[in-house]
């Protein structure tokens, strides 16, 4: 019979391909085709990015409240906000804006708006909400925040007294921002964003420089959304926050600098993980394990600055119990996060396409494959502990595999010499 296994199972979801719950459910599937009998604890984790509202509404018994907002692309799409049972709203930024929304064909971070996170704000103000966390990550913008401080009622004007039109780039011919119309009750609003506070607005670690590239960005439109948000920066924090640091302070890059917008009109920046997390005891919950299993849609240098598994990685770490990471890619920087193990989930070239909607099987068998590893090194471990305790090889009661066993020594006569070879 089978050792009985304590697995914690605590992955984020798989962009554009699982939920946190999916992925946890698939790497459940694949250890149970390994370890029938194991003790699962299913430790779904939301990092501010997709599934968070769903996330926390469940957590608190809260609800979803269904609306329609502009979309990334400027077309409306259905998104929603959550309510939460202490009478608090959540928006999620991916929800309206993220990069799930903008087809491959049509991504261009210099276009996209974060116009629709300001219209969910104005819809959870509406429910009479005045306590709002907003959930950053998986975004597909790179405005600085600008869209949504346009829904709030912030005009942007160029040179010659016109409305700037959406985007990250437009803000390179930004002249005047005109709070005047700003919606007043956010001055009686606690504004909370759960953040990555390793993501800055501009510099060289800068959101358009990091990020701009995997939301369809050219060398060239990385060049020009860097200038148009040292622009941005510098016009927010004139027109809002004399004296603060909106180009560099921790968080103000979060989805693709949401976070600096925000921050413009009161809003506090927060680790996302201690807003999100430290209520799931994730310590505790490990140390109960034998082993945790995580995972992501890629494991690479970002890892460890503020991604799921390496924050996995560190309090596993805290609980003294090995982790496992499963991704969808492995890029350079994937062994520095403090991960015990990590395997991609393609067993071998595969289109983009079809890892996308096959995710759920291919994690699947990742986990089966990773187990199977696992417990052939516990396996290993435990002969060699048991061989520990038997006599050395070349002993006289524990003669080495493949030799013939050495022959007792004869007394009372000579041993005959060997024949010489035949020819």
């Amino acid at each position: 019979m089978n050792p009985s296994y304590r697995i914690a199972v605590a992955p984020s979801g798989f962009k554009e391909s699982l939920s946190a719950r999916e992925a946890a459910e698939s790497i459940a599937e694949g250890v149970l085709r390994v370890l029938p009998t194991a003790e699962l604890d299913l430790v779904p984790l939301v990092d501010g990015g997709e599934g968070t509202a769903e996330a926390l509404a469940a957590a608190t018994g809260g609800r979803l409240v269904p609306c329609t907002a502009t979309g990334p692309l400027g077309d409306p799409v259905d998104s929603h906000f959550a309510l939460l049972g202490d009478g608090s709203a959540v928006v999620e930024m991916a929800a309206v804006a993220g990069l799930a929304l903008v087809d491959h064909d049509r991504r261009d971070p210099g276009a996209t708006t974060t116009y629709g996170v300001g219209e969910l704000l104005r819809a959870a103000l509406d429910s009479g909400a005045r306590r709002v966390l907003v959930g950053c990550g998986d975004s597909g913008t790179s405005d600085g925040g600008a869209g949504a401080l346009q829904a709030l009622g912030v005009r942007l004007l160029d040179g010659a007294g016109r409305e700037l039109p959406r985007g990250g780039a437009a803000l390179s011919r930004l002249a005047v921002v005109d709070p005047e119309g700003l919606d007043p009750r956010l001055a009686d609003t606690e504004l909370l964003v759960a953040c990555n506070p390793y993501n800055v607005l501009c510099g060289e670690r800068g959101v358009a420089r990091v990020f701009g590239p995997q939301k369809g960005a050219t060398p060239a439109q990385v060049e020009e959304l860097s200038a148009a948000l040292e622009h941005w920066a510098a016009a927010l924090t004139a027109a809002f926050a004399p004296g603060t640091d909106l180009r560099a302070a921790p968080g103000t890059g979060a989805s693709g600098g949401l976070g600096a917008g925000l921050a413009a009109l009161g809003a506090h920046l927060l680790p996302r993980f201690e807003v999100l997390l430290d209520g799931l005891d994730l310590t505790e919950r490990f140390a109960g394990a034998d082993l945790v299993i995580t995972g992501e849609g890629a494991l690479d240098e970002q890892t460890v600055r503020g991604k799921i598994p390496g924050e996995v990685a560190r309090r596993a770490r805290e609980a003294g119990v090995p982790v496992l990471a499963l991704a969808g890619t492995l890029g350079p920087g994937a062994g520095d996060a403090g991960l015990d193990a990590y395997e991609s989930i393609a067993p071998g070239p595969v289109p983009l396409s079809h890892a996308l909607e096959h995710a759920a099987g291919l994690l699947a068998d990742a986990a089966e494959r990773a187990l199977r590893t696992v417990l052939v090194g516990t396996r290993l471990v435990s002969r060699g502990r048991a061989r520990s305790a038997r006599p050395p090889y070349g002993s006289s009661t524990s003669p080495r595999p493949g030799r013939a066993p050495s022959r007792p020594e004869r007394t009372g006569r000579r041993a005959r010499p060997a024949s010489p070879p035949r020819s």
